[in-house]
């Protein structure tokens, strides 16, 4: 979200997302925390192709996905149709949307908090949430825990980090190289596509990482009280291992 800064069109291309995103664990983690009265309202920010959003509204949710990506939003709506669905999608930034509606659960999944680069981006984003959120509803969001092994063995080398034929047919494979700015705290991804056999392009992903007691620190700056903070969906208590950083916040 940084103006300078330009994502390859093949990290959202839609087809190839869902094709590389198939896992339901966190599904199972965010179902576990929807209300029990159905009818209350949920909105889903960095909703991308509906992934969460439809089988969560198959569920009888009254639930709204928000997604700064058109082509995202397009195949969200699409799946929607198909599933025999309305639901409503809404293309804006998640620093500075404004629904002028308040909702029992609003939820940040899959990481996507690593695309705010500057804390001033977090904080508009957690404000955000505050504007929408009902007195004593629920914000969730799920994020890396960064890992300085991981990063240091990870600089050394060109990884394989998916292979998989999309929905429309096309064989990929995707190779990982990254280096870590610890100025900014942002980890510069690049996303080797290899289509059909044949090299593609190379696509940026660059993510900002955030340390546990800073984005504790940051929640609770921003008005947040952590009532759980877990470090897998399982809802295992988080510990120096954990992969995630998975909170439950009023």
């Amino acid at each position: 979200m940084n103006s300078n800064y330009k994502v390859g069109n093949l990290i959202y291309d839609a087809n190839i997302y869902d094709g590389m995103n198939t896992h339901i664990d966190d599904l199972q983690f965010y179902k576990r925390w929807l209300p029990k009265n159905k009818n209350t309202s949920i909105l889903e920010l960095c909703c991308g192709t509906g992934r969460l959003t439809i089988p969560i509204a198959k569920d009888g949710y009254n639930i709204s996905g928000v997604d700064y990506t058109s082509s995202m939003l397009e195949q969200a709506k699409v799946k929607a149709s198909a599933a025999g669905l309305e639901i409503e999608f809404i293309e804006a930034d998640i620093r500075t949307l404004d629904l002028q509606k308040k909702y029992d659960l609003i939820f940040i999944p899959f990481n996507s908090i690593h695309h705010l680069y500057r804390n001033e981006d977090l904080f508009k984003a957690f404000n955000v949430v505050k504007n929408h959120l009902k007195a004593g509803g629920l914000f969730l969001l799920d994020c890396f825990n960064p890992d300085i092994r991981y990063i240091v063995e990870h600089e050394k080398k060109q990884i394989e980090i998916a292979e998989y034929t999309t929905k429309d047919g096309r064989k990929v494979l995707i190779k990982q190289i990254m280096r870590y700015e610890t100025k900014t705290q942002i980890n510069r991804i690049e996303w080797h596509y290899f289509i059909n056999g044949e090299f593609d392009s190379i696509q940026n992903l660059d993510m900002r990482l955030f340390f546990p007691q800073e984005l504790n620190s940051y929640m609770e700056w921003n008005g947040f009280k952590i009532i759980h903070k877990f470090g897998s969906f399982e809802e295992e208590a988080f510990c120096d291992d954990s992969e995630k950083q998975i909170f439950v916040c009023q």
